[in-house]
């Protein structure tokens, strides 16, 4: 049996919320964003200005004097400062509860979405019990979702933030399948009901901020971390569901340093112990900017996933990775404490004002013999900006990425660049190519958004692992490494959603989207055209473009 689980972690913890919580009669500002694709690309034309030195590579974002007038704007949309009625107010212009007293803020809101919709390529007989507003008409593809939200601030040093979401759903088949083979739903939680015709999940996020100096911010909760500039990220994403986490960010200058822990589980791996539901593993991350100047900007991350103890059950000892604060030191540990480490590089350069260059390059397999000797298991290069053709809030991207077969794989699957089963970088795994564009208008209160995807990858036959379910165990001697080996697939992603915007405080807003998916290879083809339409709120990233 597993022993001492996590003693010296749960005292350090323990301690630094004590010292967090004890910030509330202090006086500075750290106010969370919560990631989200849709909110962050309309900060484009500031953070990609040449005038401005913000680090862009790392999100959520604290809020700070650069975002706070764009972000007022945005919050503004729509809002008639006019209304006296205290429904219209709270429906159109606030957040449900707003206080603002001189030593703290708070704030809270209902979440709801509720959205019906239809696969007019699906020719399934099925009964679909599943109504997505509770009661009334059925519908094949839906989504019921109760939730709320609520955060503030105490004094100047302290922030905290929180949501929480009950959700059942009917998904386009594509989305079911995968979901019922990996007994979760991607970036949120467990399915609970397997057996039935429609999904049953939740989804929370708990975050509070400590920051006691300018210079330095501590986070402690539940949560996601996202690293670069791109749509996606190939070093460490928003994809998977959130984890617990302990990440302090340093800004000195030109140099913003990040160093994370995080606790993961692996839901595959057999169980020895009677602590929790999976086997857990510990991440380290690191992960340091350097603004060269205003317009360059170079990135170098450090990435450790190792177990918590050995498939025996004997807790692996203190490793001084752990608390090593040195950029690729993870990677060279003693071989008799193995882990799996990666390294990436992230570079950015605004070519023009409001448009930036960006990329990663992503090295697997390093090893203390051979140092920085590795083979180049992956790579992003992309383009995004703002205001393109001189129309104000025109926001724009284009990307490709690539990752090699194999890549965040390690021969022990419990120690694969996963959480939950899901990769915690791009949502397609390994063994892959793909090109995203992705254009947004905002006019008034509506909301214009475009995204095509192509995608080309290798799946498995039976018994056979090509490389791109990294979940896998790697086996040594597998050395091919051909993009789209196996069952080569092509797939093509097309979306548009309209959104007229009710409350921009929490993103309260009727969405109109219609979604084109072909998925093809030797096997045969799966089509979807789906519509759906009805209430969204709250700022998250949920993908289900793979």
């Amino acid at each position: 049996m597993q022993k001492n689980y996590t003693k010296l972690e749960g005292k350090i913890i323990l301690l630094l919320c004590v010292i967090m919580l004890s910030a509330a009669a202090s006086k500075a500002q750290s106010v969370y964003l919560p990631q989200s694709y849709q909110l962050y690309q309309k900060f484009n034309a500031d953070v990609y200005s040449k005038g401005s030195s913000l680090h862009t590579s790392l999100r959520p974002f604290l809020m700070d004097s650069a975002l706070t007038n764009r972000y007022n704007q945005l919050m503004g949309v729509g809002v008639d400062s006019t209304r006296k009625n205290w429904f219209l107010r709270k429906i159109f212009n606030e957040h449900l509860v707003d206080v603002k007293a001189k030593d703290y803020t708070f704030y809270g809101d209902i979440l709801l979405d509720n959205t019906f919709g239809k696969d007019f390529k699906d020719k399934s007989t099925e009964a679909i019990n599943f109504k997505p507003i509770g009661f009334g008409p059925n519908a094949r593809i839906g989504l019921n979702t109760r939730g709320f939200q609520f955060g503030g601030t105490v004094g100047t040093k302290f922030s905290f933030y929180t949501s929480a979401f009950e959700n059942q759903a009917s998904f386009p088949d594509y989305y079911t399948d995968y979901v019922k083979s990996i007994g979760f739903v991607p970036g949120q939680a467990y399915d609970r009901s397997p057996g039935k015709s429609y999904r049953d999940y939740s989804y929370a996020t708990a975050i509070i901020s400590y920051t006691p100096i300018k210079q330095l911010n501590i986070t402690l909760g539940q949560d996601k971390t996202f690293i670069g500039d791109g749509y996606r990220s190939l070093l460490l994403s928003d994809y998977a569901a959130n984890y617990p986490l302990l990440r302090l960010t340093a800004n000195v200058g030109k140099v913003q340093y990040m160093m994370m822990w995080a606790y993961m589980q692996d839901k595959n791996e057999p169980k020895f112990d009677s602590f929790g539901s999976n086997r857990r593993k510990w991440g380290l991350f690191h992960y340091l900017d350097w603004n060269a100047t205003n317009s360059l900007s170079l990135g170098f991350f450090n990435a450790y996933i190792v177990p918590e103890a050995d498939d025996l059950g004997n807790r692996r000892g203190f490793d001084v990775n752990f608390i090593n604060p040195l950029v690729f030191a993870s990677g060279l540990g003693p071989s008799s404490q193995p882990g799996n480490a990666l390294v990436g590089f992230t570079g950015k350069y605004k070519i023009f004002d409001k448009t930036a260059l960006y990329g990663q390059l992503l090295i697997d397999r390093i090893k203390a013999t051979d140092a920085f000797k590795g083979s180049t298991n992956g790579y992003q290069v992309g383009v995004r900006g703002a205001d393109i053709f001189g129309v104000k809030d025109l926001n724009y991207l284009l990307e490709y990425n690539t990752v090699k077969p194999y890549t965040y794989a390690d021969t022990k699957s419990i120690s694969a660049y996963t959480y939950f089963s899901q990769p915690l970088g791009d949502p397609f795994g390994a063994n892959f190519r793909e090109l995203n564009g992705i254009i947004n208008y905002s006019a008034g209160r509506f909301d214009f958004q475009g995204q095509v995807m192509y995608a080309k990858y290798g799946l498995d036959a039976t018994g056979e692992n090509n490389g791109k379910d990294v979940t896998k165990p790697l086996v040594p001697t597998l050395t091919t490494t051909s993009v789209g080996q196996g069952i080569n697939t092509n797939l093509y992603y097309a979306e548009g959603t309209v959104a007229f915007v009710v409350n921009p405080k929490y993103n309260l807003r009727f969405e109109l989207g219609g979604i084109y998916r072909r998925e093809s290879n030797s096997i045969g083809t799966k089509n979807a055209a789906i519509i759906s339409f009805g209430l969204r709120s709250s700022f998250r990233n949920l993908y289900h473009d793979f």
